[in-house]
Formats: C-alpha cells, sequence, structure tokens
C-alpha cells in the first residue's frame, strides 16, 4: 500500500512540472508573441495602411493602430495610465506639455537612422530642442480655402478678408480654440502665443463680428462640405486643404502673408512604451524616404523628409500653398504650450463664440 501511494505521490509530482512547465513555455510564448506587436497611436486616417502591410511584412511585427481626434483627448489617455502605446503622434505644442509632464521617453539616437533626413530647419526647435523627444511625422499651415464659383480668384488673400459683408454666411470654420482665436489675433497682429487678456479680449470681440459669415463650425466633416461646394469660404488646414481639392477642382488654398500657424505633428514614444525593437525599427522604417514620399503622397500633408520631397512630383513641392518659400515660412508661428489656465481662457473664449454664434 505505502509503495502504491508513493507510486501515486511520484505521478502527482511529474504532473505538476509537466503542468508548470506547460504553462511557463505558454508564458514564454506569449511573451513573445506580444513582443512582436508594435501600437500606435495616432490621428485617424494618418498614414497609409499599405505601409503599415509593408512594416509588417518587412519586420514580422505586427501594428496595432488606435486613434484619437484632438491633442487634448490623446493627452489625457496616457496621463491616465493604463494603457501601453509603442508610439503616439502628437503636435507640437503637446510634445512640449507631454515633456514638462514626463509622459515621454528619450529617443536613442543612436537606435535611429535616417533623422538626417528630415529638413534641418525642422529640426532642433523650440517646442523640443535637439529632438531629445520628437522627430517630424508632418508639417503644414492653416489657411483658407474658397471656391472659385463664388469667390473670385485673388479676392481672398488674407484673414481680414473673412469680415467681407460678401460673404453672410458662406464660411466654415475648423472646431479649433487654437486656431480660430489665432485666426483673430493674426488678423490685429498680434502673437498665436499672447497670453495678454487685453488682446485675447480684443480677438474675442473680432471673432463675435465675423459671426453673421459663419454658416458653421465643424470638424472632419468640413472635408466632406467644402468638397461637395457645400460653402464658398473656410478656415481650414493645409492637408485637409489639399484632400478636399483632390476631390474639387474649384477649390483653392492661401496662406495670408501677414502670418499664420505652423504646426508640426511628430512621433514620440510615451513613458509606458513597451517594444522597443519595434518602436525604432518602425521610426527607421518611416524615414526612409520612399516611406514617407508614400505617406505624403496619400495624406496630403507635407513632408519634413527632404530627400523625400524629391520623390514626389514636382507640381506637388513646387506648391507653395503646401509647401510655403523661406520669405512665407519667416511669417509663420508655431504654438507654444500656454499652460492649463491659458489654454482654459482660450477655450472658454472660443466656446463663448461658439455661443453667441448660435
Amino acid at each position: 500500500m505505502k509503495r502504491l501511494m508513493s507510486f501515486l505521490v511520484a505521478i502527482g509530482a511529474l504532473c505538476l512540472l509537466l503542468f508548470a512547465g506547460s504553462r511557463h513555455l505558454q508564458q514564454s510564448q506569449g511573451l513573445t508573441s506580444g513582443n512582436k506587436v508594435l501600437t500606435l497611436y495616432n490621428w485617424g486616417d494618418y498614414i497609409d495602411p499599405k505601409l503599415i502591410t509593408k512594416f509588417q511584412k518587412e519586420t514580422g511585427y505586427k501594428v496595432q493602430v488606435e486613434t484619437f481626434d484632438s491633442n487634448e483627448a490623446m493627452y489625457t489617455k496616457i496621463q491616465q495610465g493604463g494603457t501601453n502605446y509603442d508610439l503616439a503622434v502628437p503636435s507640437e505644442y503637446m510634445v512640449q506639455k507631454m515633456r514638462k509632464a514626463h509622459l515621454l521617453k528619450p529617443i536613442d539616437k543612436s537606435r535611429v537612422h535616417g533623422l538626417t533626413n528630415i529638413d534641418k530647419r525642422f529640426r532642433n526647435l523650440a517646442f523640443d530642442p535637439e529632438n531629445r523627444y520628437s522627430i517630424p511625422y508632418f508639417w503644414g499651415t492653416l489657411g483658407i480655402i474658397y471656391n472659385d464659383q463664388y469667390v473670385k480668384p485673388g479676392a481672398v488673400q488674407h484673414w481680414d478678408d473673412l469680415w467681407s459683408p460678401a460673404y453672410r454666411n458662406k464660411i466654415m470654420l475648423v472646431d479649433s480654440s487654437r486656431d480660430i482665436m489665432g485666426m483673430a489675433l493674426l488678423s490685429q497682429g498680434h502673437s498665436v502665443n499672447t497670453t495678454d487678456i487685453a488682446q485675447l479680449d480684443a480677438a474675442k470681440a473680432k471673432l463675435d463680428r465675423l459671426s453673421p459669415n459663419v454658416k458653421a463650425i465643424v470638424a472632419d466633416e468640413i472635408k466632406m462640405y467644402m468638397a461637395q461646394n457645400e460653402a464658398a469660404l473656410a478656415v481650414t488646414w493645409s492637408g485637409e486643404a489639399s484632400e478636399m481639392m483632390a476631390n474639387n477642382s474649384h477649390l483653392h488654398y492661401v496662406v495670408p502673408s501677414e502670418g499664420s500657424n505652423l504646426w508640426f505633428d511628430n512621433l514620440v514614444i510615451p513613458k509606458t512604451a513597451k517594444h522597443y525593437k519595434a518602436i525604432y525599427a518602425f521610426i527607421n522604417f518611416m524615414l526612409k524616404p520612399e516611406n514617407a514620399a508614400q505617406n505624403a503622397a496619400y495624406i496630403g500633408y507635407a513632408t519634413p523628409n527632404d530627400p523625400a520631397k524629391k520623390l514626389l512630383p514636382r507640381s506637388v513641392v513646387n506648391d507653395k500653398a503646401f509647401y510655403p518659400d523661406q520669405t512665407t515660412l519667416a511669417h509663420l508661428q508655431v504654438y507654444q504650450d500656454l499652460g492649463n489656465r491659458m489654454v482654459g481662457i482660450y477655450n472658454d473664449k472660443f466656446l463663448e463664440f461658439k455661443m453667441f454664434k448660435h
């Protein structure tokens, strides 16, 4: 009986060892599989899907894409934690804010190949000196798009032109407080980063005077409305304008010569990132000129990748509306992180304008 009991105990111990070994193997396999994943937190429709497929085939990494619709939503999600995003794509002022909040990991330049492909005008900018935390992904401007069926070509060249009584109920505005408040500030000769309350009050008062001309304040649907001739003019971003123009030959984009916003969207590594081999493989993949050019052709925004520009049609890179010359660039302003209090003031004034409109 004792021999039988000893045999049963031995069998039980062997089963436990086999079970434990099986569990360990499963966990190891799961870990290995998990390490072959890259989670990208990006704006919607902001990368050519064919590039995702190409990257996966070349590297064996599986890319999971999650999307956000505003810098603020992206910031909140990463700040709250509980996410394992490997790369995110914030705009310049948000890179500055995330850096201050210790939400980003520094970029290991020794693992990056192709950083010199980025136009040196767009490296080492004030929001991220020496590109310690970010790599430019796309750049562009804020401007005016108009339909030549309703607006005479050349009639709209400046922000102040939008206030003409001729455009009553004919203008659409993108739903963005920094951009629309910035437009009003620029029209009065002020900085888009002002913290002067008197200047902000004056900008808000001027926006209120624009209200009779505003048909709607909308988000992504502005592209569809303008392509379908729903409004004569709109204030929007260069990349959105490019997409509209591709769908309607009557549309034209203008960057007012007195100044506008120069924005950058950037690849960054959130502090909760885990898959570093995949991260640097993807960064290096996107820095290759042929991939950057393909992405720019698909998205319609300007690429900061200098060699990639040589692979794009001359008609695109010679279009000063989308690749402004140095004279125009000198009059453009980059948004800065103004801190929660001032951002709240900008948002409140824009909300008051929207309520005034309705």
